[in-house]
């Protein structure tokens, strides 16, 4: 009988925060599914099973951050502690009490520092800090409470009370439930020796009272950490579902864009001579294979490089490339900061005025256009104007190339579209990106 695999609900109490790594592993569709349903129902689908041996690197080493919050509670609570027994007592037992409140701030500033460090995250040191950050919290108690006077050992026990609440907060996300639970057991008999060497007796009464801030802390890490893990598979799967919907999106309007559109060209051929219309033929589908074949081999470095041109090139290139399908486009570009657009701005633009030229060279009936570029209402804008056939907006409602490859391109870097056009009046298309 094959072994069930672990959940990861039941993963992420037991190792902690760095079992967020396996949050993409095993991940269904039903996570993601936008379907209203019971929510119960799709707590189950979350932390549902997972492939343990599965770990992404980018999430683990985000988990280290969940480490912080433990830390800069103890930064807060533990001067806190210290300043409330000095003004209660002053000077008595300053020095030793003093030095733990000191110690554990070093050690709390220390772990803060070296998890927002830019290094790369070495588990190995992570252990080793965690291992004298234990030590720490087990023996500050029994040697507060040898070297400080009975008459002020309760009030003392707050400082290294404090630090132990964070402690099991660092563990109990850090390495999960057991661990955090095995410190919390393990200090009630700590906390008898502290009496001990304090007071001369044991005390367990003492010990015992500070179970319900403890339970409290074991709770809230645990409710933090199953809000936190829930939260990031759920993030995950709206985000690789909605990857899909974009690259799916994007797909088909390459494929609008280039083959779709050089199959419309070659249905529109010259049908006069046929070797004139062979040769056109043959002329559009060798442009069209190499112009696949540079996508499928070498999209990343194309895009990146033509990235690295300012938008006046990119639209001039596109221009030159219009030319020799047969469109004149008069190019009006006003002074523009190259760097006040990024990149994928710039490139959403460019393939949305593309289309827009493709479209006026199908449907329009002319071989001229004007393409102007200015800065307007913050952002720029690039508006093609031509003065062809022209189409009724009502009696004509966008296609695929208009609402996609157009409006959606540009919605999803935060721009507009907008097609205004009568019959007889020409087209004007207004582009629209912010800075």
């Amino acid at each position: 009988m094959a072994k069930r695999p672990p959940s990861f609900l039941v993963t992420l109490l037991r190792r902690g925060a760095p079992a967020l790594a396996t949050a993409t592993s095993e991940l269904s569709d039903e996570v993601g599914d936008p379907t209203p349903m019971r929510a119960f129902r799709r707590i189950q689908h979350m932390s549902g099973p997972i492939d343990t041996a599965h770990r992404d690197n980018l999430l683990l080493r985000a988990a280290r951050y969940v480490a912080l919050v433990p830390l800069v509670y103890r930064l807060f609570a533990v001067p806190g502690a210290f300043g409330v027994y000095v003004s209660t007592h002053g000077m008595i037992g300053i020095g030793p009490v003093g030095l733990v409140a000191l110690g554990s701030v070093a050690l709390s500033l220390y772990g803060i520092r070296w998890m927002l460090r830019s290094a790369p995250f070495r588990p190995q040191y992570a252990a080793r800090l965690l291992a004298i950050d234990l030590v720490f919290t087990l023996l500050a108690s029994p040697a507060l409470g040898a070297l400080v006077p009975a008459s002020v050992f309760t009030e003392a026990m707050a400082v290294p009370g404090k630090h132990l609440l964070g402690e099991v907060a660092l563990l109990a996300l850090a390495l999960g439930m057991p661990a955090a639970a095995a410190l919390a057991v393990v200090s009630f008999p700590v906390r008898m020796l502290a009496s001990l060497f304090g007071t001369g007796h044991a005390a367990p009464g003492d010990a015992m009272a500070a179970f319900p801030s403890i339970l409290g802390v074991l709770f809230t890490a645990s409710g933090a950490l199953v809000l936190i893990g829930l939260g990031t598979r759920l993030a995950l799967a709206y985000g690789i579902r909605n990857g899909r919907i974009a690259e799916r999106a994007r797909q088909h309007r390459m494929m609008h864009d280039s083959v779709l559109q050089t199959l419309e060209a070659i249905a529109l051929a010259n049908k006069g001579d046929p070797a004139a219309r062979l040769a056109e033929v043959q002329r559009l589908a060798r442009a069209q294979s190499m112009e696949l074949r540079r996508t499928i081999e070498n999209e990343t470095s194309e895009r990146s490089e033509a990235g690295s041109r300012p938008l006046g090139e990119k639209l001039a290139s596109l221009a030159a490339e219009m030319a020799r399908d047969g469109l004149r486009a008069q190019l009006v570009i006003a002074e523009l900061d190259d760097d006040t657009l990024s990149e994928v701005r710039q490139i959403a633009i460019r393939d949305a005025v593309r289309e827009s030229l493709r479209n006026t060279l199908k449907h329009a009936g002319t071989d001229k256009v004007v393409v102007r570029v200015e800065e307007q209402e913050g952002g720029v804008a690039v508006i093609t104007r031509d003065h062809g056939a022209g189409f009724s907006l009502d009696s004509r409602p966008a296609g695929f190339g208009i609402s996609e490859s157009i409006t959606a391109r540009l919605n999803e870097v935060g721009g507009t579209a907008r097609v205004e056009s009568a019959p007889g009046n020409g087209t004007r298309v207004t582009l629209w990106v912010p800075f």
